[in-house]
């Protein structure tokens, strides 16, 4: 917390020293060039623009950090909301995950509470998921594209002895991960399989060789720099070392991220122990053409309470998880829709409260100066000089704030990247940029010409 409120005081601080110093500033580099100084109206509106801000130094301060984040928050929610729709169609190639537990044993402890299975589901436990569907009355004829892979965890192969001798080193830098979680292994041509249907990278492996999948960022920094110490590792009594110097991109579980925090590919030659497999995992496309007949299907996997499957594996005791294309879109984008809604309220609230504070400010100042422009007059001043002057005095007046919030947003925004590694990247910030300031530039102009037609009536009334 200490180390987020510095920098926000900090910027504070020192947005206030820049608006405390700022009109002398410019006052005294504008005064070292007489020919600009003297030149038509300038003095008169550079003058005027010194005793405006010096007297509302606070007021543009907290104007101009409203305007950074109205800039930050509206950039920064827009391209999570373009980056989130793109990570969902990536992350979410098939319609239908499955998984099943295998080899239940009598009794096994989950979430702290111990359970003893029926004997149903430990004979389940032992066979196919497409088995269980089939034996549990569910029709597969509503299911394409299926592809079942056995998944399995070696005795001892930990994220610890992944890590080698990087382990102190990791373990000292992020304390909270679990180093002793076992390894998740698939063979290669069982992870080719679903690579192929959900349109990722194949790999292979030569007899000695393995892979490590991950795609989670922390998970991802550890696994590079222990392969960069030690790629060897021993199975069975047999050395195996990494193919490659760094993880690979892949994953097998539909989520609205990436979220692997490692797989390990394994060649098919390794002879796997049959209680080693952990789990069981379907991955399938609906056999539909519309989304009426795909809403169809869905119920069977997603009512529980309704679907005659669900309600044949709860009598069993059977437990078949899994996870839909349909249910992670319409949860993300429900979830999405009403941060994404609440960042722009916000950030459209914002500016337009910074716009209107200027504007009756600069309203009220017009009021306060009618005499000023009186005398401009009576000293040969025309009627266009005065809006020319009025018109560049309310321009900086209203870009001052603007110009260093956008200086401020700039590292605001490389920030609210950083958080967010895992929502956005650089690369979608650019269309949020644009979009931003035409939302800026259409607001705040708005308000801008409407406060300069309002003054320019307003110094007018005397005449």
């Amino acid at each position: 917390m200490d180390k987020l409120l510095k920098p926000i005081l900090m910027g504070t601080v020192g947005t206030i020293g820049v608006f405390w110093s700022l009109s002398g500033f410019i006052l005294r580099v504008i005064q070292s060039s007489k020919k600009t100084y003297l030149k038509g109206t300038n003095m008169f509106v550079l003058r005027q623009l010194n005793n405006k801000i010096n007297t509302t130094v606070i007021s543009m301060s907290v104007i101009c950090i409203m305007l950074f984040m109205t800039i930050s928050i509206l950039s920064s929610s827009l391209s999570v909301q373009s980056s989130m729709d793109k990570q969902l169609e990536e992350m979410t190639p098939v319609d239908l995950n499955l998984v099943k537990t295998a080899y239940l044993p009598e009794k096994y402890t989950k979430y702290g509470i111990e359970i003893t299975p029926t004997k149903e589901a430990i004979e389940d436990s032992k066979v196919t998921i497409l088995e269980t569907l089939k034996t549990n009355g569910y029709d597969i004829n509503n299911l394409k594209d299926i592809v079942e892979i056995s998944i399995y965890t070696i005795p001892d192969w930990t994220l610890k002895k992944s890590l080698g001798n990087y382990y102190e080193t990791a373990k000292a830098q992020y304390p909270m991960i679990i180093y002793d979680a076992l390894e998740t292994i698939i063979k290669v041509s069982d992870y080719n399989k679903i690579a192929e249907l959900y349109g990722q990278e194949q790999y292979s492996l030569n007899e000695n060789e393995y892979i490590v999948l991950c795609e989670f960022e922390t998970q991802t920094e550890l696994r590079n720099e222990a392969l960069k110490e030690s790629r060897k590792i021993d199975i069975k009594g047999k050395e195996y070392i990494s193919k490659y110097e760094e993880c690979k991109s892949g994953f097998i579980n539909m989520s609205t991220s990436h979220t692997n925090t490692g797989i390990i590919l394994v060649p098919d030659s390794l002879e796997l122990d049959e209680e080693w497999k952990e789990q069981q995992f379907l991955v399938a496309n609906y056999n539909a053409e519309t989304e009426e007949e795909k809403q169809s299907i869905e119920k069977e996997f997603a009512d529980e309470n309704n679907s005659q499957l669900n309600k044949n594996l709860s009598a069993k005791g059977i437990e078949l998880d899994g996870m839909t294309k349909i249910t992670i879109i319409e949860a993300s984008k429900g979830l999405a829709t009403i941060v994404i809604f609440i960042a722009i309220y916000l950030g459209i609230i914002f500016l337009i409260a910074s716009a209107a504070i200027l504007a009756l400010k600069q309203l009220t100042e017009s009021s306060d100066n009618k005499q000023r422009y009186t005398i401009l007059r009576k000293i040969g001043c025309d009627e266009k000089m005065i809006n020319q002057a009025l018109f560049r005095q309310i321009a900086i007046f209203f870009m001052l704030p603007l110009i260093v919030a956008i200086i401020h947003s700039i590292f605001g925004i490389k920030f609210a990247l950083t958080v967010m590694s895992v929502l956005a990247t650089p690369e979608e910030l650019l269309p949020s940029v644009i979009a931003t300031a035409i939302i800026i530039g259409v607001v705040y102009g708005l308000y801008f010409f409407a406060t300069y037609l309002g003054s320019k009536n307003i110094i007018k009334e005397e005449e």
